[in-house]
C-alpha cells in the first residue's frame, strides 16, 4: 500500500528525512515511532503530498504520489497534524462542509462514519461543546469519509485521557478488523503500539533504524534472572559445565541454546547452590526502543531543530 524508495527530504541546510525506504503491505496496522523531530511527521508529508520529497520516491495504492497524486490518495484517509472543525457549527455540517471541498457525499454516508466513531446522537451538537475525545473522534470521520483502503493517522491519541486512549485503540482494531483497513500508525505512545501493531519501523534523526515485525522487536533475549544463595558460584558451576555463555549485574545469566531452566536448576542443585527463583527476562517495545536509540544516538548523522 506504501512504497518510499530512497526518500529525502532537506528545508534548506537541515535534513528532515535521509535514504527512508519502507514498505508497508496491504492488510496490516504498521507503526512508525521516533522521538519529536525524528522525521515522521514529514515522511507522512510526502505520503500525502504536502511535502514535496527532495530525492526518492513516493508511491501509494501503487501510484507515484509527485505525479499522480491524485489516483494515489483516491483511497486514503488521513489525520495528519491538528485536524480544524468550525467550532460554531455542528460535527454533522462540519463533514458536510469538508466532504464539499473533495467529492460529493450522501448523508448515508456521513451518518455512517458517525456510527462507526461512535459519535451517534452528539452529531448535531456544536463542536465547540466537544471533548477532546470527540474531537479525535470527529477527526477519524472525516478520514473515513472517503472509504479509504489505507487510513494514515499521525498521533491519533494524543493529548487524550486514558479512555479517550482506549477508546481510540478499540475503534482503530474495529476498522481494521471489520473494514479490511490498511493502518499506518504514528504514535510516541509504545504502549500503544505495541497493543495495535504487526509491524514497525523506528526513526532517528531522519533516518530508519529499524524496520521488522513486532515479534522480532520484542523478542526474548535469551536472559535469565537467577536468584540463588551465592551468585557468584553458581556463575562458575554453570560456566564449568558449559551451560552458559554471560553472566551481568549479579542477577542474570545467559544461557547457551538449546540448555533449558532445568538443565541449569538440576546443575546448581547438584553442586549444592539453593535456587529460589529462574525466570527469563522478557524485553517490552519500550526496553528495545530505548536501545535502540542509545545504540543509534550520533550515528545518524542528521542535523534537527
Amino acid at each position: 500500500m506504501i512504497s518510499l524508495s530512497n526518500l529525502r527530504k532537506d528545508f534548506g541546510e537541515r535534513r528532515a528525512v535521509e535514504d527512508l525506504s519502507l514498505q508497508v503491505p496491504a492488510g496490516e496496522i504498521f507503526g512508525l515511532l521516533g522521538h519529536n523531530g525524528a522525521g515522521k511527521s514529514t515522511a507522512i508529508g510526502m505520503m500525502l503530498g504536502q511535502v514535496w520529497p527532495t530525492d526518492g520516491e513516493v508511491r501509494v495504492c501503487g501510484y507515484d504520489v509527485t505525479t499522480q497524486r491524485q489516483h494515489a490518495l483516491r483511497k486514503v484517509g488521513a489525520i495528519f497534524e491538528a485536524p480544524v472543525f468550525y467550532d460554531y457549527l455542528s460535527a454533522w455540517r462540519n463533514l458536510e462542509i469538508l466532504t464539499s471541498y473533495s467529492a460529493p457525499t450522501s448523508r448515508r454516508r456521513i451518518q455512517e462514519v458517525i456510527d462507526w466513531v461512535g459519535l451517534t446522537g452528539r452529531e448535531k451538537s456544536k463542536v465547540r461543546t466537544y471533548s477532546h475525545g470527540m474531537r479525535a473522534r470527529l477527526a477519524l470521520a472525516q478520514a473515513l469519509l472517503p472509504q479509504p483502503e489505507l487510513l494514515i493517522l499521525d498521533e491519533p491519541s494524543d493529548g487524550l485521557d486514558p479512555e479517550g486512549i482506549h477508546e481510540m485503540r478499540q475503534t482503530i482494531l474495529r476498522l481494521h478488523r471489520e473494514l479490511n483497513l490498511t493502518i499506518l500508525l504514528s504514535s510516541h505512545l509504545l504502549n500503544e503500539v505495541e497493543q495495535l501493531c504487526t509491524r514497525i519501523a523506528v526513526m532517528n534523526q531522519g533516518r530508519k533504524v529499524f524496520e521488522g515485525t513486532l515479534a522480532q522487536a520484542t523478542q526474548k533475549q535469551n536472559w535469565f534472572r537467577l536468584k540463588v544463595g551465592d551468585f557468584d558460584q553458581a556463575v562458575r558451576q554453570l560456566q564449568a559445565a558449559k551451560l552458559i555463555s554471560a553472566s551481568r549485574d549479579g542477577r542474570f545469566i545467559a544461557m547457551i541454546d538449546g540448555v533449558s531452566s532445568d538443565q541449569v536448576v538440576r546443575a546448581l542443585v547438584e553442586s549444592g547452590v539453593s535456587v529460589y527463583e529462574i525466570a527469563q527476562q522478557e524485553e517490552t517495545l519500550e526496553d528495545f526502543y530505548l536501545a535502540l536509540m542509545k545504540n543509534s544516538k550520533g550515528s545518524a548523522g542528521v542535523k534537527q531543530s
